[in-house]
């Protein structure tokens, strides 16, 4: 049998490529608009249980029976979807967010599911925000949350940045923003104190979405070992990254102990060569951070004396800080501005 005759040319192809990117467009569009809806309707739910509990005695009355026979009834009436602990969920829901607000509908129900379980409301506003603007699953919140990112971040701040981190989210607006005091590899398998620099660069590239997720947004890997020929002679970036908000090159140099002086030059130089040599017109001059498994801060200090400002030196740890000494620091500060205000 005769083969039909294929179209060839190039305005086809471009057909076919328009019509699948306006169908994938209008699927999103649509499980969006369905989530929203999902979402506000369990809302209402979380209202409807809330305000018939505050009706006169009723909570008194009810008590703990409520929930379980309002399951029953309701499984049996429309089906899958109202256990216990779903609408248990849909009451907090609205305690959390009283006021049905725009963000709600651009979260998933799972992804709330992680939120709203958090008392702590500037914790909770957070993580609010951060999964909105960086697109966090469910499950990136459920690590990030595991892993104390907001108290990670609060504790090198003053207290009303911690309020403007709860309002805003991390705002990248400038070099510092993206460099964190503290950088945590819990996520890598090198619990042996013998593993090398290479070792490590090794982990951080096979678990690159990790990394990524502790870096924080914006960053785009450009390559590992990224040579650098300077006078005929050849030099080695551990990392580079090309930081998407800010525009700039990042490069990383990964140190097995403490940084050293000459660890500090070098990476200067690194510096240099990005700034004249690979940036292109609308480049911001590029960041670097060296990450050290220790470091003396007053050596920093000094060996950074008159350098670019940014050049940053940081620690990495290869396991999680205790999550509740950091809430109990920042609560400290955040009492500290409450006792100034008074």
């Amino acid at each position: 049998m005769d083969k039909k005759p294929q179209i060839q040319d190039s305005r086809y192809d471009a057909l076919v490529k328009q019509i699948s990117e306006l169908v994938a467009l209008s699927k999103q569009k649509a499980m969006h608009a369905v989530n929203s809806a999902l979402v506000e309707m369990n809302w209402n739910i979380g209202k409807y249980i809330v305000e018939f509990e505050q009706n006169g005695n009723a909570r008194a009355e009810y008590g703990a029976k409520l929930i379980p026979q309002l399951s029953r009834d309701l499984t049996l009436l429309l089906g899958n979807g109202y256990s216990k602990s779903n609408l248990a969920n849909m009451r907090l829901l609205y305690l959390r967010f009283p006021i049905f607000q725009a963000v709600l509908g651009k979260l998933s129900w799972t992804q709330l599911l992680e939120i709203i379980p958090i008392d702590n409301e500037l914790e909770r506003n957070f993580y609010t925000i951060e999964a909105i603007n960086r697109n966090w699953s469910y499950r990136q919140i459920h690590e990030q949350k595991t892993r104390g990112l907001f108290y990670q971040l609060a504790t090198s701040k003053e207290a009303c940045d911690i309020l403007s981190l709860s309002n805003n989210g991390l705002q990248i607006t400038q070099p510092k923003d993206v460099v964190k005091d503290t950088y945590f590899f819990d996520f890598l398998s090198l619990k042996t104190p013998d593993y090398s620099e290479g070792d490590l660069e090794d982990a951080l590239i096979k678990h690159m979405e990790d990394f990524l997720l502790e870096l924080g947004k914006g960053f785009a890997f450009i390559g590992r070992q990224y040579r650098l020929t300077i006078d005929n002679d050849d030099y080695y970036a551990d990392l580079v990254f090309y930081h998407v908000i800010l525009k700039c090159y990042v490069i990383i140099d990964l140190k097995r102990g403490k940084v050293k002086h000459e660890d500090i030059g070098q990476m200067n130089m690194y510096l240099g060569y990005f700034a004249m040599d690979k940036n292109t017109e609308g480049d911001n001059p590029p960041i670097g951070i060296i990450l050290a498994a220790d470091k003396n801060d007053v050596m920093v200090q000094y060996a950074t004396y008159g350098m670019d400002a940014n050049l940053f030196v940081a620690k990495y740890q290869l396991y999680l800080p205790e999550i509740n000494e950091l809430k109990r620091l920042v609560q400290a500060e955040l009492d500290r501005l409450n006792n100034k205000t008074e």
